[in-house]
């Protein structure tokens, strides 16, 4: 039986996938510290939801491997996938170039996401630390999908014009879930898109361009948005595994 490990931090998502493990029949663990007790750490299937900063600590305590896009997966996706520049620099020589752009740190959160330039990134210890330097662009509507074996479980709106929704959530017109789940499609569909048998890709509308891959994110720790919490657990149940 599944076994859903949940951090110390009382959060709507982890209530939601809380109730979503009792409808399926899981245990579930909420950590009372961060440290793993020994009957967590010998769960038969042990199945991580954390945070991106304290995951992988947690995932090797567990002896789990958490599973996650490369550094460099929306750089190298093909141009009709991503329509703007992405690249993959260090921090170091993030500084060296010239002009505003949407500086992200890659795989953690060791700095907001944000649009900087060389005098207004943040100074951190490690100046080779990986950023994705990108082109600065206006995103219309964003779309977040749980992905497993390369087939859309669940997906829902979470930001027009860079407003996040109203308690309840954005509703998606006809038109909007058609565009969604044919964007989706093709780029599953594409054998040169190499994705972890489960995770999250957000997408969205970039104004005057069209439909895009906004980035790729662990399923492990992936905030819910508005989708169902049933079926973004049952991915969430594969975004790790035994080392």
């Amino acid at each position: 039986m599944p076994t859903l490990i949940l951090t110390p931090r009382q959060t709507p998502d982890s209530r939601a996938l809380w109730k979503a493990a009792s409808q399926m029949g899981w245990q579930t663990e909420r950590l009372g510290s961060w440290r793993i007790p020994e009957h967590v750490r010998s769960a038969s299937e042990p199945v991580l939801y954390a945070e991106a900063l304290f995951g992988p600590d947690l995932a090797a305590d567990l002896g789990l491997r958490l599973l996650h896009a490369p550094d460099d997966w929306l750089p190298t996706l093909p141009e009709r996938y991503r329509r703007r520049r992405v690249e993959l620099m260090t921090l170091a020589e993030c500084r060296k170039v010239p002009g505003d752009h949407f500086i992200k740190p890659p795989g953690d959160k060791s700095f907001p996401a944000a649009v900087y330039d060389a005098q207004t990134l943040p100074v951190l210890d490690d100046d080779t630390q990986p950023v994705l330097v990108a082109e600065i662009v206006h995103w219309a509507m964003e779309y977040r999908c749980f992905v497993l074996d390369r087939r859309v479980e669940t997906w829902s709106v979470y930001l027009r014009d860079g407003d996040l929704p109203e308690e309840g959530g954005y509703g998606a017109t006809a038109a909007e879930a058609t565009a969604v789940i044919g964007f989706m499609d093709a780029l599953l569909a594409d054998p040169s898109v190499v994705l972890p048998r489960a995770c999250v890709v957000d997408i969205g509308y970039i104004a005057d361009r069209g439909w895009a891959c906004v980035e790729p994110n662990g399923a492990w720790g992936a905030g819910l948005y508005g989708c169902d919490p049933v079926k973004a657990l049952g991915v969430i149940r594969h975004a790790s595994e035994r080392r």
